[in-house]
């Protein structure tokens, strides 16, 4: 069984920088075919933010934090990253790290893509 474990999130301010980890564990990281963050702001749907395929060769992100995120995984340390730098107070939400242990081929953006999720971690941009 795959675990999934948020952490990083925090209150800052408009134009800080965080980083979240996903701790994975049940499975290596270089063994799910893909990786992801999602979020979850208040009273919306969630939503794709990144992805990063299995030997980390391809990545992709959603328009809105595409050139101020980057996702990244440490094979070593059974890990997966997300810098995020300029945040906005959009960008406040529930973030989510999501696996996919099924086999496929390139980055997925879907939910429904992926089989074991995390239980969150909380980020506040304030103005």
């Amino acid at each position: 069984q795959v675990q999934l474990v948020e952490s990083g999130g925090g209150s800052v301010q408009a134009g800080d920088s965080l980083r979240l980890s996903c701790a994975a564990s049940g499975r290596t990281v270089s063994s799910m075919y893909v990786m992801g963050w999602f979020r979850q702001a208040p009273g919306k749907e969630r939503e794709f933010v990144a992805a990063i395929t299995r030997n980390g060769g391809s990545t992709i992100y959603a328009d809105s934090v595409k050139g101020r995120i980057t996702i990244s995984k440490d094979n070593a340390k059974n890990m997966m990253y997300l810098q995020m730098r300029n945040l906005k107070p959009e960008d406040t939400a529930i973030y989510y790290c999501a696996a996919r242990t099924r086999t496929t081929t390139g980055v997925k953006s879907y939910g429904s893509d992926y089989d074991y999720w995390g239980q969150g971690t909380q980020v506040t941009v304030s103005s």
